[in-house]
């Protein structure tokens, strides 16, 4: 990391197994995945391995802006830790500690030079925050399964 290195935390009342698939999962992204109501993440891929991709699009509702997020994982270590390196260099380590029933995720990136340090916390903050909602939600969702059994020949 950086000396403009920035951190951000949120202890999640969830187990880690919730926490880290609601951080992974593409579909689980979409739902939380932006700063602010007026924004909405349409779209997430995730290649969660060594070299792979993570991506994500961001748009204002109003259609006035948008843009991708892209990076690559350069360590998973499942339910612990995911780092990954953004195409400008800058480096982002995320950390899931189990603590019972709850997790304790803390982020920390490189800071860009483009915003203030402050704007990039309360963004990255306000995502987490996001996150940490979706993620406590997604405690209380059963599960459901279906079976369905098709008459059919073999051959």
């Amino acid at each position: 990391m950086s000396k403009n290195s920035i951190t951000v935390k949120a202890l999640v009342n969830a187990p880690v197994q919730i926490a880290w698939r609601a951080y992974t999962n593409p579909i689980a992204v979409t739902q939380w995945n932006f700063a602010s109501d007026d924004w909405y993440c349409p779209t997430a891929e995730n290649d969660l391995r060594v070299g792979g991709k993570m991506k994500s699009r961001m748009e204002a509702k109003d259609g006035s802006f948008g843009f991708d997020f892209e990076a690559t994982y350069e360590e998973v270590i499942d339910q612990k830790k995911l780092v990954y390196g953004l195409a400008d260099g800058r480096k982002v380590v995320i950390t899931f500690e189990s603590d019972g029933d709850k997790t304790n995720v803390v982020t920390m990136f490189d800071a860009e030079s483009e915003n203030s340090l402050e704007m990039q916390e309360a963004g990255w903050q306000a995502i987490l925050n996001n996150y940490k909602a979706y993620a406590e939600r997604a405690v209380r969702m059963e599960t459901l399964y279906f079976e369905t059994e098709i008459k059919a020949p073999v051959n």
